[in-house]
């Protein structure tokens, strides 16, 4: 698949997406290039009298969200539930994924388990039978080190994600590191992720353990929609 054809099937799994949300609806806004192909198909519905409301997962998923005219609100103002999430994936097998490319995880995670329904869209080079994406972990600043020994001894190796165009790392919006960790492929995602989460200095990391509810693989030519 070239770049154009990429391009041309994460477009369409995010106007699928965007097709399946209902007037009326509190909508998490996923964060990346695929999920905002999403946003911007809502942003045409609600220029056609679609009246939803948008959560978005970062300064990005933002961005795009005011440019395309949707009216944002927050979890406090929603009591914390939202009816449907649209957001992208780095990785993904079955209801399994990995994100956290863009730094975006941590609020990403809060959002897509506020709604009761996660939509991820998808080109069909994310798709893998056994996860083994290298997953991303936000650290406090200060515990860069520690979790980094941690994760060597739970098998992976992490890198400290750079910044580009910038000297240092990248800083995510809520101010923390990242570490890329790869543990090669992952047959227990839902085992790992708990190790993960219970480092002492881990913010939030980037397995998202039977999360997706209903899977868009767009193709240069056609989308597929299924539940995994």
């Amino acid at each position: 698949m070239n770049r154009s054809e990429r391009e041309a099937a994460k477009r369409r799994a995010g106007e699928s997406a965007a097709a399946a949300v209902d007037d009326g609806e509190l909508v998490g806004l996923g964060s990346g290039s695929t999920a905002a192909h999403a946003i911007r198909a809502l942003g045409r519905e609600v220029d056609a009298g679609l009246d939803i409301r948008g959560v978005p997962t970062s300064f990005q998923a933002r961005e795009v969200a005011v440019e395309a005219g949707i009216e944002l609100t927050t979890l406090d103002e929603t009591d914390g539930r939202l009816d449907v999430a649209v957001d992208g994936a780095d990785q993904f097998a079955g209801a399994d994924l990995v994100k956290g490319g863009g730094g975006a995880h941590a609020r990403e995670k809060v959002v897509d388990s506020a709604a009761d329904e996660l939509l991820v869209v998808v080109d069909p080079t994310k798709e893998v039978d056994v996860l083994d994406y290298p997953v991303p972990v936000a650290v406090l600043p200060d515990a860069r080190t520690t979790v980094a020994g941690a994760v060597r001894d739970l098998g992976g190796q992490p890198e400290l994600r750079r910044a580009e165009r910038k000297s240092g790392p990248v800083v995510t919006d809520n101010g923390n590191l990242v570490l890329d960790c790869d543990f090669g492929a992952m047959p227990d995602p839902g085992g790992l992720a708990t190790d993960l989460a219970t480092l002492p200095g881990v913010v939030e990391h980037g397995l998202f353990v039977d999360s997706a509810d209903e899977i868009h693989l767009g193709t240069e030519s056609d989308v597929s929609v299924f539940e995994p």
